[in-house]
């Protein structure tokens, strides 16, 4: 009857404990995240990016006006404009080409990722050879001097910078670029504001009588002060995370080093870093204070 019932049953297909286990935590697991082929170590966009500065970086030493038919100099002769232009545009495709040949390299300039410096150093190189191409523009009726055809060209590669950078991510194979990125912390520079706190009002003076000056009745003015808080040094007997204003870690502290502990708000302390910053430490348990 256990034949009939339960049909043929191959001993090959009993599954050990680890093995369900193992199939558990695969379905856990979340989804793998697809590759990114390109072109050898860099992707599609930015090979893009580069064919297109290397077209306006060839462009850029053609003459940029031309006065009654007489060829002008080119942009890296014309004072600084060459910066505006095509420095910039030529900083970003270096500093992308450096992210991938050297990830530990240069990563941010200033407060922005390479990506966001590489749109704008693309949006500005594209204003300026916008109001050089318009310039060509408002000199034709009086035949004055005027742009040269390098300006419209320069203009097409610098709003393909643009579209290749600030509009990439909403592109159907180039925003490959910016999905599937490891999460990380961000600069200080580029976290969310601190928020404002208004100033604590002035000390109300409080008026009492002297009895040494009562027929000249003159107020003797008394200021009300708050008792400051009282630092001290603190020692942590494991490692603990100071955190900023916005829960994310500033800088820790632990059992090498005393701490400086400028306020004691009962469940948290107000720690200062030797170099001058300011967090909060929440973990208070089990410190011992010197």
């Amino acid at each position: 009857m256990t034949d009939d019932v339960h049909g043929e049953f191959d001993a090959d297909e009993v599954f050990t404990a680890d093995e369900v286990g193992a199939g558990d935590e695969i379905a856990d697991a979340e989804p793998a995240v697809p590759p990114q082929h390109g072109v050898g170590p860099f992707s599609i966009r930015e090979v893009v990016l580069g064919g297109i500065w290397l077209l306006a970086f060839v462009f850029s030493f053609f003459p940029t006006y031309a006065a009654l038919g007489v060829v002008g100099p080119s942009v890296w002769t014309g004072g600084i404009d060459w910066i505006l232009a095509i420095a910039l545009p030529t900083a970003a495709v270096f500093l992308l080409a450096l992210r991938r040949l050297s990830p530990d390299g240069i990563r941010r300039v200033g407060s922005l990722g390479v990506d966001q410096f590489a749109s704008v150093a693309f949006s500005v190189a594209a204003v300026y050879w916008i109001s050089l191409a318009w310039r060509l523009v408002a000199a034709l009726p009086g035949g004055y001097v005027g742009t040269t055809w390098v300006a419209w060209v320069e203009t097409v590669l610098a709003l393909g910078g643009v579209v290749f950078t600030v509009f990439a991510p909403l592109l159907p194979v180039f925003g490959e670029d910016f999905r599937h990125r490891p999460e990380s912390l961000a600069h200080p520079n580029a976290r969310p504001l601190r928020p404002i706190s208004p100033r604590p009002a002035a000390p109300r003076p409080v008026f009492e009588a002297d009895a040494t000056q009562t027929a000249a009745h003159e107020p003797v003015v008394v200021e009300e002060q708050a008792p400051a808080p009282q630092a001290f040094w603190a020692l942590a007997p494991e490692p603990r995370d100071v955190l900023d204003e916005s829960g994310a870690p500033l800088f820790q502290i632990g059992p090498d080093a005393w701490a400086l502990v400028i306020e004691d708000r009962g469940e948290v302390f107000v720690v200062r870093h030797e170099d001058g910053r300011l967090g909060y430490l929440h973990d208070v348990s089990g410190l011992t204070r010197g």
